[in-house]
């Protein structure tokens, strides 16, 4: 069963750019980032039910660090709380680097 939920964080800090990176397939993840004027938000599709939790923990745990005023998406077919942390730092240096 698919379990949907959004969190907020405070966050201020603004990004240069979108950014995409992972697949949704079995045992992996994709996050979906867009910049925005103010806060943090991220929507968790995840086919793992019962883990809101974990998703918080990890969550608070990378805004504490990366403040960044974002929009997330993250589409999860089962990820490990360690993979979920990679994808989200390729998301935001993905979304920081200056255009080529």
């Amino acid at each position: 069963m698919t379990e949907t939920f959004t969190l907020n964080f405070p966050a201020s800090t603004p990004v240069l750019d979108r950014a995409h990176v992972g697949v949704v397939a079995s045992g992996d993840m994709e996050v979906l980032l867009e910049p925005q004027l103010q806060g943090a938000s991220v929507r968790v599709v995840t086919m793992v039910s019962g883990h809101r939790k974990t998703w918080e923990a990890v969550l608070s745990r990378f805004f504490e660090r990366h403040p960044y005023a974002v929009a997330i998406e993250i589409n999860d077919h089962g990820a490990t709380p360690g993979l979920v942390g990679l994808r989200l730092e390729q998301a935001i240096e993905l979304a920081m680097k200056e255009p080529a």
